[in-house]
């Protein structure tokens, strides 16, 4: 629990508070994919790889540009955290903190995921999600967040007071990537990254704005669908939580594997073309 106020508040503390808001980054002059461009291709794609993700574990893919990705809901209710990296160079990977900005807490539909400095460009567009229907519950929450860093085993050694646990999200990526990449697991760790969570509903409590996660709605045969706008290198990791419901890192949560199926459409969208890397020159005014 967060400590009680010591300071008085000054006569003019509910002025202050009742000051409206301003959105930090309008995005009216932001360029949006044609969604109905990259729908028209929907209906006649080419399954050309499934991918398996293990219980408390994860698992890698690549993803041509052009191509569709789908995360599966495959035998029970699981969340997963992705990763997304520039499959030629790990250096640009996803960038959830602008993400963030740019399109809110939780993404669907019609969003695009950015990537970091200097590239901040998207890399990866949501075609199609079947918890849509969700919205934004009675306590605030809400599926497919881009607030929360994943389960790590350094926080749970700090809650823990000293236990260790190899198989929380963070571990699993780093295993995975560092198999992918051949990097040695010390080196691999440093290039994953605060995650999407695929199917997992959360928010903030509005007492004490804390991050919190409920049960996910996610029932087998959801899925969550990406158009790959840069080719990719994917990781997944099947949380420990399983449908993240009562805790993370957890060997006694019922945990499901998630499916990866990666599609071929029969052309590219019309009008589409890969994004640019950011046109900042990057002086920084030296």
């Amino acid at each position: 629990m967060k400590p009680t106020p010591i300071t008085e508040a000054p006569a003019d503390a509910m002025d202050r508070k009742a000051i409206k808001p301003v959105v930090c980054y309008p995005v009216d002059t932001l360029p949006r994919p044609d969604l109905a461009a990259y729908r028209a291709l929907r209906d006649d794609l080419e399954l050309t790889k499934t991918v398996i993700v293990p219980p408390r574990d994860a698992a890698t893919w690549t993803v041509p540009a052009g191509h569709f990705f789908r995360i599966v809901c495959s035998e029970g209710p699981q969340v997963g955290d992705l990763n997304l990296f520039n499959a030629h160079d790990p250096r640009e990977r996803l960038y959830t903190g602008k993400t963030r900005a740019l399109n809110g807490t939780h993404v669907g539909l019609g969003d695009q995921l950015f990537s970091n400095f200097p590239y901040l460009r998207p890399i990866a567009t949501i075609t199609h999600d079947t918890l849509d229907w969700y919205g934004f519950d009675e306590f605030g929450g809400s599926v497919h967040d881009v607030i929360g860093t994943r389960c790590d085993p350094y926080t749970h050694n700090l809650l823990s007071h000293g236990g260790h646990y190899h198989h929380c999200c963070h571990s699993n990526l780093t295993r995975a990537f560092a198999k992918t990449t051949g990097m040695p697991v010390r080196e691999a760790e440093t290039y994953v990254h605060d995650v999407l969570n695929v199917f997992m509903c959360t928010g903030f409590t509005r007492d004490t704005g804390q991050y919190f996660m409920k049960a996910s709605p996610v029932r087998p045969s959801d899925y969550l669908e990406f158009f790959a706008e840069v080719d990719l290198l994917g990781a997944l990791s099947a949380c420990p939580g399983g449908d993240c419901s009562s805790e993370h890192s957890s060997d006694a949560a019922a945990c499901y594997p998630l499916v990866v199926e990666i599609y071929k459409a029969k052309r590219l969208p019309e009008g589409w073309a890969p994004p640019a890397i950011n046109g900042y020159d990057g002086t920084h005014d030296l």
